[in-house]
């Protein structure tokens, strides 16, 4: 689940993405809140005058919290409408050690790691020509937006599942990141499952 906000651009609107899903959508407005379907599945809501309801702040992709969510969640209610957010909160960018590494099957450029990001075991399909078991790297786990925009889903790659990204600095939008290709090789000092950006 992503959260858009633009004010100076856009007007006081949020964004809620919950699917981003493309096709055919279907609208319902209630009030300030407008439901976003498809194929009567909600993949979203903007949300009108939000900043009367809910203290919400920054330009972009809008960090959600426990009290911005409920407020969130309430607002949706007070409207009329009964779907319930379910978002997980927990840091997006982590450090990851990758466990092993095998050739793609059906890829020649490409590499299946599974990575421990210590709350669980990650299987990432991964272009990097400098990625090696061994090695603490940044993920962007699923539910991720990158700098860019793009939003991290779970994909399949070539036929062969992956859950996440490993990410280079340009991709992270570091400063003085190099142009060469390839992952970010982090230091010892990182811990397996720390949040790699500040929260």
């Amino acid at each position: 689940m992503n959260l858009f906000y633009n004010k100076e651009a856009v007007g006081d609107v949020a964004f809620l993405q919950i699917d981003p899903t493309p096709g055919e959508f279907s609208y319902e407005t209630k009030g300030d809140v407008v439901e976003i379907t498809r194929e009567s599945q909600v993949v979203g809501y903007n949300i009108f005058n939000v900043s009367q309801h809910v203290e919400i702040n920054g330009n972009g992709h809008i960090k959600l919290t426990e009290s911005l969510l409920n407020g969130l969640q309430q607002l949706i209610k007070n409207a009329g409408f009964n779907y319930e957010l379910d978002a997980d909160l927990s840091p997006k960018f982590i450090v990851g050690y990758v466990e092993t590494k095998e050739k793609h099957p059906d890829a020649d450029k490409l590499s299946v790691l599974n990575i421990d990001v210590a709350t669980e075991k990650l299987q990432i399909v991964c272009g990097a020509p400098n990625v090696e078991a061994g090695q603490k790297v940044v993920i962007a786990k699923v539910g991720a937006v990158m700098p860019s925009g793009m939003v991290i889903k779970d994909a399949k790659l070539r036929g062969v599942e992956s859950s996440g990204m490993v990410c280079s600095m340009k991709e992270l939008n570091l400063p003085n990141a190099p142009q060469e290709k390839g992952i970010m090789v982090l230091s010892d000092d990182y811990k397996v499952g720390q949040p790699f950006f500040e929260e």
